[in-house]
């Protein structure tokens, strides 16, 4: 009696711990959400206030003041800075915020489905056909020096960026929808409209095989205010779908079988997120072009910070991701030679350093999740 007495206070102190250390999770991921907010709304102002002669302060100020709906005398230097800042800086933050959160949402997901670390939102080849279709429009005639061509371009790009998504979706569920047959069929048409582009542009002349080349290195200069709903509304609606759904992705995780052994069925799951994933990424690149790495490295960096519920990652992937191609951005407008440096090669310049050390941390480990 006397040893049951001992051991009840024992194990509810044990209880007690294991609440405490709970909480304490709770907290921390929480505090790392966010600090990452914070970090994102400072690289915001930073944005504002580089390469110009605005100070950290005076960018803060002058963005607040325009929330609060302030107005200045036309053609002061007070107006001039709202409408430098409103016109030409703003739009290109928003897409990056927009963009970023996207592709680390479609990363995350991608990973998830298909088991493997090193996939990310262009796995399906739906970078390889918007490309194309961009490539096709410009042949044709459309450019971005008007409105009409602008869109033809865009839209063409997005139409033909859900052609690989529709063929890898058709094929798996033909052949077996696993995560192996989705990333290989997705490599192969990768490869072949890739060669498609190659032909293309060496039947075109040289300007606009140049205009081609800028579109598929990704950048997110020239954005205006008119080519943001569209985007952002394809990124809100999927983001919500997507929080809906973070315990079935957990489970994913698990691999197809213990999936199975829990009650969902995996390759309609798989079916389903590849759709999704497809109406994401296409609204994202038809305008931005193709930006690397955020989409693979994000939820990685995620992850590390709030463990593997992807209840907090998604959340936490979608600010990491804004912030680093904001920060990407801001990198872009003072790397300068004979012109700007596109934000999908500063990209380049983080995220391969990055897949190397993934690579090398997968081998050396037998699980990366």
């Amino acid at each position: 009696m006397d040893e049951c007495e001992q051991n009840v206070p024992s194990a509810m102190d044990g209880y007690d711990r294991m609440v405490e250390d709970y909480h304490a999770s709770i907290a921390r991921k929480i505090l790392v959400l966010s600090t990452s907010i914070v970090v994102l709304i400072v690289l915001i102002i930073l944005s504002c206030a580089w390469g110009t002669d605005n100070s950290f302060g005076t960018a803060y100020k002058a963005i607040i003041d325009h929330i609060m709906g302030k107005t200045y005398p036309i053609r002061s230097w007070e107006w001039w800075q709202d409408h430098y800042i409103w016109q030409n800086v703003m739009p290109s933050i928003v897409v990056s915020i927009i963009a970023g959160a996207g592709l680390a949402v479609g990363g995350m997901v991608m990973q998830a489905i298909t088991h493997n670390p090193l996939a990310d939102p262009y796995t399906t080849g739906i970078s390889s056909g918007a490309c194309l279709g961009a490539v096709i429009a410009i042949l044709i005639g459309f450019t971005f020096a008007s409105t009409a061509g602008e869109y033809g371009i865009l839209s063409n790009a997005f139409i033909f960026s859900l052609i690989p998504a529709l063929l890898v979706v058709t094929i798996s569920r033909r052949v077996g929808n696993s995560p192996s047959t989705i990333i290989l069929i997705g490599i192969a048409v990768s490869y072949f409209f890739g060669g498609m582009i190659t032909f293309l542009m060496m039947m075109s002349d040289p300007i606009k095989m140049y205009e081609a080349y800028r579109w598929q290195i990704g950048s997110v200069t020239g954005i205006k205010w008119g080519d943001i709903p569209f985007m952002a509304t394809a990124v809100i609606i999927t983001s919500i779908i997507t929080y809906s759904m973070t315990s079935k992705l957990d489970l994913m995780m698990l691999g197809d079988d213990s999936a199975k052994s829990l009650g969902l069925n995996a390759e309609q799951f798989r079916t389903v997120c590849l759709v999704m994933l497809s109406v994401l990424i296409a609204s994202i690149i038809s305008y931005t072009g193709i930006i690397g790495f955020v989409g693979l490295m994000v939820p990685h960096i995620a992850r590390f910070l709030v463990g593997g519920k992807s209840f907090f990652v998604l959340p936490t992937s979608m600010v990491i991701g804004s912030a680093v191609l904001v920060f990407a951005n801001m990198v872009s407008h003072t790397i300068t030679f004979y012109t700007e440096v596109p934000v999908g090669i500063v990209m380049s310049f983080i995220g391969a350093p990055f897949f190397l050390y993934l690579i090398l941390r997968k081998k050396s480990q037998r699980q990366i999740f």
